[in-house]
C-alpha cells in the first residue's frame, strides 16, 4: 500500500524528519524506495540533469507525466509529488485543475507541487477543494529564474523575509499539506517551520525545516559539473560508472569477454546438425556461382 498524504503532517506532528529526494524513471524510483525513501519528487528538475537544459523552464507537461509514469511503474510504496511545469498552472485555476489532473490520471501521483505563495493562493485552494493534493514552494522558485536574476537566496532582506512568512501562511491557509522552503536563510525557515501546522520541506534552507528535498543525481555523484552549495554527495557514482564501461571496452578489445559462460550452447548432437546444415548451404552456394 502506497504512503498517503495523512504520513506529512503525522510526521510533524511526532517531530520525525521527512526525506524526499527526487527521481526520474523506473529504476531511479525503485532504488530509492528500496533505500527507504517513503515521498518521492518527479521535480522539473529533470531538464537540467536530465535532458541537459541549463533550467526548468524547457520542460513541458508531457515530460512530467511521461517521467511521473515511469517512477510510478518503478514503485510499491512511495508517495509520488508530480512537478507542475512552468505556465501549466499559471494562467488559470481552470487550467491548473485539468493540467494536474493530467499528472495524477496519466502520470499516475498522488500529488503535485506548484511554485509560488499569495499570488497562487486561489489556483492552491481551488486545486485542493477538486480533491487534488498540493505541496507549495517559495523561497527560490526555479520557474521564475529570469525574473528573479538566477539562483539566489531569497528572504535576506526585512522585506523579503516579511514576505516568504505572508506565503508560507498564505499557501497553508489554501489548503497545502506542505510547503517547500528553497534557499531560504536557515534562521528564516526555522520561524516559519515553528509557525505554521503544516510540515515545511528544506532544500538549501537549513536544519530547522520539518523534512529536507535532495535530488538524486546531485548525491550519488551523477551531476556532470559543480555540485550545488545545499547539496552533499554521498558517493560518486559517476567515476565508478566510468570505470566500469573503461573495463568493459579493455575486455572486448582483448578478446576476454564475452566467455563461453556469456552465451547461451547447445549439446554435441544440435551441433553436428548445425554444422551439416552449414555444410549443405555452403555446397549448394559453390554449385550455384558455378
Amino acid at each position: 500500500m502506497r504512503t498517503n498524504v495523512r504520513y506529512f503532517q503525522k510526521q510533524k506532528d511526532n517531530g520525525t524528519p521527512i526525506s524526499m529526494i527526487t527521481a526520474y524513471d523506473a529504476t531511479q524510483g525503485q532504488i530509492v524506495e528500496q533505500a527507504g525513501i517513503r515521498v518521492i519528487l518527479v521535480g522539473d528538475s529533470l531538464g537540467m540533469v536530465v535532458q541537459g537544459y541549463e533550467n526548468t523552464v524547457p520542460v513541458t507537461l508531457e515530460d512530467i507525466v511521461y517521467h511521473t509514469s515511469l517512477v510510478r511503474r518503478g514503485t510499491k510504496e512511495a508517495f509520488i509529488v508530480g512537478d507542475m511545469p512552468f505556465m501549466t498552472y499559471n494562467a488559470s485555476p481552470k487550467q491548473a485543475i485539468e493540467n494536474a489532473a493530467r499528472i495524477l490520471q496519466d502520470g499516475g501521483a498522488q500529488s503535485v507541487k506548484v511554485e509560488g505563495g499569495q499570488r497562487m493562493y486561489n489556483t492552491i485552494r481551488k486545486l485542493a477543494k477538486n480533491g487534488i493534493p498540493v505541496m507549495a514552494h517559495i523561497g527560490l522558485t526555479p520557474q521564475a529564474v529570469h525574473s528573479i536574476g538566477g539562483w539566489r537566496v531569497q528572504g535576506k532582506s526585512k522585506s523579503g523575509a516579511a514576505q516568504l512568512i505572508e506565503d508560507a501562511e498564505a499557501v497553508q491557509e489554501a489548503g497545502a499539506y506542505a510547503v517547500v522552503l528553497e534557499l531560504v536563510p536557515a534562521e528564516l525557515a526555522r520561524i516559519i517551520s515553528e509557525r505554521l501546522i503544516i510540515p515545511t520541506i528544506g532544500i538549501g534552507s537549513g536544519g530547522g525545516c520539518d523534512g529536507q528535498v535532495q535530488v538524486f543525481h546531485d548525491i550519488v555523484g551523477l551531476t556532470m559539473g559543480r555540485t550545488p552549495k545545499h547539496a552533499k554527495q554521498y558517493t560518486n557514482t559517476a567515476i565508478l560508472m566510468e570505470n566500469a564501461i573503461s573495463e568493459y571496452i579493455q575486455e572486448v578489445e582483448s578478446g576476454t569477454f564475452p566467455t563461453e559462460g556469456n552465451a547461451p550452447s547447445v549439446n554435441d548432437e544440435v551441433l553436428e546438425t548445425i554444422y551439416s546444415v552449414a555444410k549443405d548451404s555452403e555446397s549448394n552456394q559453390q554449385d550455384t556461382n558455378s
